[in-house]
């Protein structure tokens, strides 16, 4: 399917941001899964609107923040089930994953890649068995062209830790250091991110106690571990009937 299509094409993936580079990856992969990619959408267009949803089977998005409200929006109004890989949300764009998971399937998640699945449990479990007397730090790194930081999965690992100690993250998060900050405060969970040259993503997370340390870490090698991700999303939503509500990667892996 090209850009500025005239005539409705067969049913498939509406893929948002098509020309960017986890867009073009998606499409490559599509056939993989046995899906077939109906729109894709970018800048300038197509419109998302009543010709695309005609034939929109499932929507993926890992645009921008800017984009998500719209994406949801549409398809909250046509029944279009959704993957979005988005991050750097705020409240308006919460909001709005809410409101259109009361009308459509949809899984979001910060990560799309199964290693990062098993690193959110590991960290979770690690968290549960070691206590505030353990340091908590976290360092992620991506490429120079990410927007956001913390990176959305960085803020997934901290929130689980926080949860595990009964805290919000908003009351113990300490983002970077600088100056005479004072001794650690027990408690708190330093967070720490790195930027530069074309490092796909890598998140380690650190509890360091007396004279010993428990690291966990996740290295992605390859972009294609997210489109992978989010394609198996895609084929769980249309693979049998889903009530409408927000799913995650732990949905898809049970494959129930």
């Amino acid at each position: 399917m090209t850009l500025g299509a005239t005539q409705p094409p067969p049913p498939g993936l509406v893929i948002i941001g098509a020309r960017g580079r986890m867009g073009q990856r998606i499409a490559a992969l599509a056939p993989q899964y046995d899906l077939d990619v109906a729109w894709e959408v970018d800048v300038d267009g197509p419109a998302l609107d009543a010709d695309v949803a005609r034939s929109a089977r499932c929507v993926i998005d890992f645009s921008t923040v800017g984009q998500a409200r719209a994406t949801l929006a549409f398809c909250a109004e046509f029944g279009v089930p959704a993957v979005l890989g988005t991050t750097g949300l705020g409240p308006e764009e919460e909001e709005a994953l809410a409101r259109a998971a009361r009308s459509v399937p949809l899984v979001w998640a910060p990560n799309f890649s199964l290693g990062v699945h098993v690193l959110q449990v590991l960290v979770t479990e690690a968290a549960r068995l070691l206590d505030e007397r353990w340091d908590v730090e976290l360092v992620e790194a991506h490429h120079r062209r990410k927007v956001d930081a913390p990176s959305g999965t960085a803020l997934a690992l901290a929130q689980r830790v926080a949860a595990a100690r009964g805290a919000g993250l908003s009351e113990i998060a300490r983002y970077g250091r600088e100056g005479q900050v004072g001794a650690r405060p027990r408690g708190e969970i330093g967070i720490h991110a790195v930027r530069g040259g074309t490092v796909v993503g890598e998140h380690t997370l650190s509890f360091l106690g007396e004279g010993e340390t428990v690291t966990l870490s996740h290295q992605a090698l390859d972009r294609d571990v997210f489109v992978r991700g989010a394609l198996s999303a895609a084929s769980w939503l249309l693979a049998a009937p889903r009530l409408p509500g927000r799913y995650d990667l732990s949905d898809v892996l049970r494959r129930d």
